[in-house]
């Protein structure tokens, strides 16, 4: 199957066709096609525990394939090779990104007691004819409930690796589905292999915060969209995933020290006490899609007196997962369109969080939204900011250390405010800003810096130039928010804002670093950005 635009769906780092544009939609996939050397795989759950077996779903047109399975710590670890398995080439149906890949199982290990808790990289192999191909997949690995805990546990955003995944053509951003066969997908399968990026990158690889801001003059670049182009890895690789993200911080946060856990949102959604047994939960990258029982152990676990631990930006949608955890469905602009519309469950729709009929604001659980936020960094959206925070309250406790001083930027050598950041609604009083209150956030939050954000990409009328984001988030935001697209709401909607928070909630606290690119700051030690997060660590789960 072909996309309606863009290269081809067996588009690899050997082969590729070409897209009219980089921002045009093109998708990784399977061939369906004996002839061409590819293989691909996925397993049906993310999370395991030792003493479970793990079965793997792999599709290969080579007659054999190999296996490797590596801890991705500080060190890459081997864990298990096999070599020599037999390879099958399985149907994969038109719609696998909507329903599943429906594969059969290829392979079963048992994971040992001796596997530490972490990322798993699984590479799988394969040659033919001189030639070779090797595809990633990942599982994540906690430990068991009758082993006691650390202090902290990571709560990898696997709502958006879901919701950005394109492999086999859709996804809740562009897509194969629909009359015409390119419209999103407001319904995605977690039984099928993650897009290339997702799970492995090679050194260098561009982020969505370009290295140094927007020159005057020049044409607008997406250096990570371009880059991905090149070499045949899907365009959503910077936007979710492991390998861009939660990747850095636990090989940061291990490096330091610090013991860690690792679960996913969707062990949230299945068990809704699975943080309690923490002192400290951590978020980290890019966590814009969580379901409403995700919210809801949170929000618990934080009354109750956990702390939260917030190195991420652009909480935005509510989403459900449905079919036993196999599916994720979001409708986001076309919420009118979700079953439950209308219903007696209206409240579970598929839209913002602070849209009607949802009505839940964001900032109830971490004292920013998306909606308040957005942009910062990427293309004309703020390009040519310092890429930091401004410090405002430099005598926080988080910021101990780090000499900074009022009006100081934060990150900024680091790019790390980006690509999308959340924001409070504030006022400003003898030079400081607090939070009013009329977003949902609890007056209460003390916002130690901020920087600004739009959700307007403007057009300068360069020639040849396409802009990438436009004014389309703004035009969503100023009809759902205000009820109409005019000039003055459509200006009242471009603005925004990304914060550094705290806020002393219930028997708990929530530090909130409301950024994306957080962790560029620990990737590029920072030594302001490591140091707060040291001290944020320290203070809620214990010394390193």
């Amino acid at each position: 199957m072909t996309t309606s635009e863009g290269p081809d769906p067996t588009a690899t780092p050997r082969t590729r066709a070409k897209a009219r544009h980089i921002i045009d939609h093109y998708y990784i996939g399977p061939s369906r096609n004996d002839d061409v050397l590819e293989i691909w795989g996925y397993t049906p759950r993310m999370t395991y525990v030792p003493g479970d077996t793990v079965t793997l779903h792999v599709s290969t047109t080579a007659a054999s394939w190999d296996l490797e399975i590596g801890r991705d710590g500080v060190t890459y670890e081997p864990v298990l090779r096999e070599t020599g398995l037999v390879g099958t080439h399985q149907a994969t149906p038109a719609d696998c990104s909507v329903q599943g890949c429906s594969w059969e199982v290829s392979h079963r290990f048992t994971i040992p007691s001796s596997w530490r808790p972490g990322g798993y990289l699984i590479t799988f192999s394969a040659e033919r004819d001189g030639d070779r191909v090797e595809e990633h997949h990942l599982i994540l690995v906690r430990r068991s409930t009758n082993v006691p805990p650390p202090p902290f546990v990571l709560v990898c955003a696997t709502g958006t690796w879901l919701a950005y995944n394109c492999w086999g053509g859709s996804n809740h951003y562009e897509g194969i589905t629909g009359p015409d066969g390119n419209a999103f997908s407001p319904v995605v399968s977690t039984q099928r292999p993650w897009s290339r990026g997702f799970c492995k990158l090679p050194a260098g690889a561009p982020r969505a915060v370009p290295d140094v801001p927007h020159s005057p003059g020049k044409m607008v670049r997406y250096p990570y969209m371009e880059w991905a182009y090149a070499y045949g890895y899907s365009k959503k690789y910077a936007s979710a995933g492991w390998a861009s993200y939660e990747r850095h911080f636990t090989r940061w946060a291990e490096a330091e020290g610090f013991d860690l856990d690792i679960v996913t949102q969707h062990d949230l959604e299945a068990d809704p006490d699975v943080l309690e047994r923490y002192k400290c939960a951590i978020f980290v990258g890019h966590d814009e899609y969580w379901t409403a029982n995700m919210r809801h152990s949170v929000d618990r676990f934080t009354t109750n007196g956990g702390k939260v631990a917030r190195f991420a930006g652009n909480f935005l949608w509510q989403t459900r997962i449905e079919n036993e955890g196999r599916t994720q469905v979001c409708y986001k602009y076309t919420a009118e369109q979700d079953p439950l519309s209308g219903s007696d469950k209206d409240h579970l729709v598929t839209a913002a969080w602070e849209v009607a009929p949802v009505n839940w604001p964001g900032a109830a659980t971490f004292g920013a939204n998306g909606l308040k936020g957005i942009y910062a960094g990427l293309g004309r959206c703020a390009g040519q900011a310092s890429g930091g925070y401004t410090v405002y309250r430099p005598d926080h406790w988080s910021l101990e250390g780090t000499e900074l001083g009022y009006g100081d930027q934060l990150g900024a050598r680091a790019r790390i405010f980006g690509y999308e950041v959340d924001g409070v609604d504030y006022q400003m009083e003898d030079g400081l800003p607090f939070a009013t209150g009329a977003d949902g956030a609890d007056p209460a939050i003390e916002i130690v810096a901020m920087g600004l954000a739009t959700n307007t990409e403007p057009e300068t009328g360069i020639w040849g130039e396409t802009a990438y984001i436009g004014d389309g988030d703004a035009r969503f935001k100023a009809q759902a928010m205000f009820g109409s697209v005019n000039d003055d709401t459509l200006d009242r909607s471009s603005r925004g804002n990304g914060v550094v928070l705290f806020w002393q909630r219930g028997k708990g606290a929530v530090f909130n670093a409301a950024t994306c690119e957080w962790v560029m700051g620990l990737i590029r030690k920072d030594p302001q950005v490591e140091r707060i997060t040291r001290n944020v660590l320290s203070e809620f789960g214990g010394s390193n």
